[in-house]
């Protein structure tokens, strides 16, 4: 499952699969959570003779559309108050309503945001930018989300993540912001904290900006229009330590429902 957007945004996704695609059968969902979509994945995955059904849920955040998803795939019986989300460019409207299955079907839990992985993939899209790092200040911005304690869990783990930036002796800040960019009012005042970061920083220095997307620079180069900075725009994907990231989830899915695995995996899991 994967956000959807443009057709180089979807392409970045099936990129990333690929790997797994290789090994075992797989189907991509995108849509934020859309009936439809996730319809047609589990019919294709039931046409090839597939029983047992691991849902990877290639999301920044765990809290994304979690909710929505299990009433969607038959997991719980109670719909989201509200209904959020579209689909994607190029897979027709947004449905609602439980799919039909056959299929056993379990749910990863994590965003990848609590992955290690994207430490690492932060720590080189920053070095990219990097001229003189005692003179430059680092943020990163991720899109957020609308209720205050999801939000505050998605930045709990941008920071963790910007460890790996924080070698002492480096860069002068290094700093992680949410925009909340799909709620008005949330965003206004982000938007406000983040110009004046940028603003106060720049006076005296250079700031790279990098975001904390699947994909893209989304609208920040809207957020600072007439700031001085320097950006790396690419966002997680391409980057095959996300690829990595899909096919461990995908294992533990598998290993958490006591279906087997490929060969070791579970082992290693379990470690």
């Amino acid at each position: 499952m994967a956000h959807g957007g443009s057709p180089a945004w979807n392409a970045a996704v099936q990129d990333a699969v690929a790997p797994l695609g290789r090994k075992l059968p797989v189907e991509i969902a995108f849509g934020m959570a859309d009936s439809a979509s996730l319809q047609q994945g589990v019919t294709a995955l039931e046409q090839r003779g597939v029983e047992r059904i691991a849902v990877v849920r290639l999301f920044i955040s765990g809290h994304s559309f979690r909710h929505q998803t299990e009433y969607v795939l038959g997991l719980r019986a109670d719909p989201p108050a509200v209904w959020v989300g579209h689909a994607s460019e190029g897979h027709g409207p947004h449905a609602t309503g439980p799919v039909r299955r056959r299929a056993d079907v379990r749910l990863s839990a994590n965003g990848i945001a609590e992955s290690p992985v994207v430490g690492t993939i932060l720590k080189e899209r920053v070095e990219r930018l990097s001229v003189d790092p005692r003179r430059e200040s680092v943020l990163v911005l991720a899109h957020g989300m609308e209720n205050d304690e999801e939000n505050a869990d998605v930045l709990r783990g941008l920071i963790s993540s910007l460890d790996s930036i924080r070698a002492p002796g480096s860069f002068r800040v290094v700093r992680g912001e949410t925009l909340r960019e799909d709620w008005q009012a949330e965003r206004e005042v982000a938007e406000r904290r983040i110009r004046r970061f940028v603003e106060d920083a720049a006076t005296d220095g250079d700031v790279l900006v990098v975001p904390f997307r699947l994909s893209g620079f989304g609208p920040y180069a809207e957020v600072l229009s007439g700031l001085r900075y320097r950006a790396d725009s690419t966002g997680l994907l391409p980057h095959p330590l996300v690829a990595e990231w899909i096919r461990e989830t995908a294992e533990e899915v598998v290993c958490g429902a006591g279906w087997g695995g490929l060969p070791g995996s579970c082992a290693a899991a379990t470690r």
